[in-house]
């Protein structure tokens, strides 16, 4: 049997989502923090700065699919934690899970900028995204079975909670192994798959 504290432990979620605002801007800071600039000693000319700046694309480019990465994520959590009525321990942990892996979206975003035409670097980016989807969906499949959820949620928008994460988690695989093919084909698609979530949700709506 769980002990009283472990009862008592987690039930209230404005801390849960304060914490989760937090990391969540501590990671999408890191992210613009990584970016480097060309190095003055090294430009002397308009012709050398914009050819530094190309040189500097995968930056960029990784920035801005973590940025929308988190975006998309930072949306989902919210989105379930206003259909919660209150937490649990084991509630509070898994999304504890979820955040720590949303702290790692830094590091795996400087690890694919170096070596963005490696498949290992781009495997590595993907699982990162997989853990995030897959904590989430654990989260809210665990309120779901443990009547966590608020009594007016109804069953069409549980499953529309679930089908989404499903559907965008397999999206993001199809995107990942075109790395077999081109590393550069598989970031373009999962850039689309991001904007598709974050601009014109197309695919995964109810």
């Amino acid at each position: 049997m769980p002990t009283l504290y472990n009862l008592i432990q987690g039930r209230n979620l404005d801390r849960l989502a304060a914490l989760s605002d937090g990391i969540f801007a501590v990671a999408m800071t890191l992210l613009v923090l990584d970016l480097h600039i060309p190095l003055p000693a090294h430009v002397h000319s308009e012709r050398e700065l914009l050819a530094a700046l190309g040189a500097l694309a995968p930056q960029w480019i990784t920035y801005g699919m973590s940025f929308l990465t988190l975006g998309i994520f930072w949306a989902g959590q919210q989105t379930q934690l206003n259909h919660i009525a209150e937490g649990t321990r084991d509630f509070t942990w898994i999304h504890l899970g979820f955040l720590f892996a949303v702290t790692l979206v830094p590091l795996s975003t400087r690890l694919l900028a170096v070596f963005i035409t490696y498949r290992v670097a781009l495997g590595i980016y993907w699982l990162n995204i997989f853990v995030l989807g897959a904590m989430l969906y654990w989260g809210w499949m665990y309120a779901v079975r443990t009547n966590l959820v608020k009594a007016d949620t109804t069953d069409e928008v549980s499953h529309s909670i679930c089908r989404r994460i499903l559907i965008a988690q397999a999206l993001y695989a199809a995107g990942a192994a075109l790395c077999f093919v081109s590393p550069w084909l598989s970031i373009a698609v999962i850039v689309l798959v991001q904007l598709n979530y974050a601009i014109a949700p197309k695919f995964g709506q109810s």
